[in-house]
């Protein structure tokens, strides 16, 4: 947890590879966007992010990913994380994650690593207050995030305020307020976290969506996180499917998850797998993202 070691420090130009690997994810993104439909499987999905990957001459870092057998993974409902594409058909109103992945090879073959989720409601109408509620509170969390690391990068404030522990105390700080404003408490995923990312997809450090009294590595340029917050509409408790990958909530609650991989430069933050490198997230923040020129 929180571990200072192995920290992957990368270069302006690995961050500037990086940021192809995002862009082939954010295409990915959009074109299940435009596909997601009352009616489709989860297996035509995959096919979309299949033929976007390859399409852009990039690779899957899921496909075969300790035995994961799609390119990307669908997880509905009450299913949290790593949902399996197969003959599950959708219907309006399901609450859809996709998470979804894709590395690029340099000159020397190095694998540099793009990785990003996001939330949908197959329809575009939500079934309940509730499922609108876990859905915009963890993609709002998932900004408040990204802005404190973009804060931390410009040396503001202090303490943990500067290290990781930024990102688990925005994430619970955005619930709490949620729960004070709407009566409802969210549960915050502790079993599954955020990640450094690179050369591979999961790297050094965990980037825990909870707040922790460990003091966490301080942020730096050169870091590449990624960040996403699992917000479930009940309690935060889950088991796994037989399938050893699906994870649900015990409690039959809907959940939904939000991620973006997110490079730390000299004064604040590049979100590489959003086209617009984060400025419509971070805007209400007040806080402009850094592309590397």
């Amino acid at each position: 947890m929180l571990s200072r070691e192995q920290i992957q420090i990368k270069t302006p130009q690995q961050i500037r590879l990086m940021r192809r690997a995002g862009l082939v994810v954010a295409d990915i993104h959009t074109a299940l966007r435009e596909a997601v439909r009352a009616g489709i499987t989860t297996a035509e999905l995959d096919a979309v992010s299949a033929g976007v990957i390859e399409a852009a001459g990039a690779h899957s870092n899921f496909l075969g990913y300790h035995g994961y057998p799609a390119t990307v993974c669908i997880s509905v409902n009450d299913e949290v994380v790593h949902g399996i594409p197969g003959e599950r058909v959708l219907d309006d109103g399901d609450l859809v994650t996709f998470d979804c992945g894709a590395y690029i090879l340099d000159d020397n073959g190095t694998q540099w690593h793009g990785d990003a989720a996001f939330t949908t409601v197959v329809g575009g109408h939500y079934r309940s207050g509730t499922d609108r509620l876990v859905d915009t509170t963890t993609r709002r969390a998932l900004w408040a995030a990204i802005a404190a690391v973009a804060r931390a990068a410009a040396g503001e404030g202090s303490g943990r305020e500067l290290r990781l522990n930024a990102v688990g105390d925005a994430v619970e700080a955005m619930v709490a307020d949620v729960a004070e404003r709407e009566g409802h408490e969210l549960g915050i995923l502790q079993e599954y976290v955020g990640h450094g990312i690179g050369t591979s997809m999961h790297m050094p450090p965990d980037v825990l969506n909870y707040s922790v009294k460990q003091r966490g590595p301080r942020l730096r340029p050169g870091m590449v996180l990624a960040i996403e917050p699992m917000l479930t509409a009940g309690s935060p408790e889950t088991r796994e499917l037989d399938d050893g990958w699906t994870v649900v909530t015990r409690d039959g609650s809907h959940a939904a998850q939000w991620e973006h991989t997110v490079a730390i430069v000299p004064g604040g933050v590049w979100v590489l797998t959003a086209p617009d490198g984060g400025a419509e997230g971070l805007a209400p923040h007040g806080i402009e993202p850094r592309p590397l020129n």
